[in-house]
């Protein structure tokens, strides 16, 4: 856990995925490193607390919920299931429901 400090975002490799984990605020989270425009790695852009950069276009992501927050990303990504046993992390792939959190649209 002393690689990844609060603020700080790694890529690491689970099965054939590519994910984004994060230490936000001492939680650590994890969701695909693959922006849902243009597919660059999103561990290559910037975090910005729980703000997760596109370095190509600029579309950011919630860190946390996987939520598309900024244009021109529009689809969420999945989340991933983080476990902390001491100083080990583990990621496992999404629930059943894909772990695509879902926002109502409209008002």
């Amino acid at each position: 856990m002393s690689e990844l400090r609060t603020g700080e975002m790694m890529a690491v490799t689970i099965g054939d995925d590519q994910v984004l984990l994060t230490n936000i605020e001492g939680q650590f989270h994890a969701i695909d490193d693959v922006c849902s425009h243009a597919y660059a790695c999103l561990s290559d852009g910037d975090i910005d607390g729980e703000e997760a950069a596109c370095p190509l276009h600029g579309g950011s992501f919630n860190a946390i919920t996987g939520v598309a927050i900024k244009p021109p990303a529009e689809e969420s990504l999945r989340v991933f299931q983080v476990k902390v046993e001491g100083d080990d992390i583990f990621v496992a792939p999404p629930s059943a429901n894909d772990g695509r959190m879902t926002t109502p649209k409209g008002g």
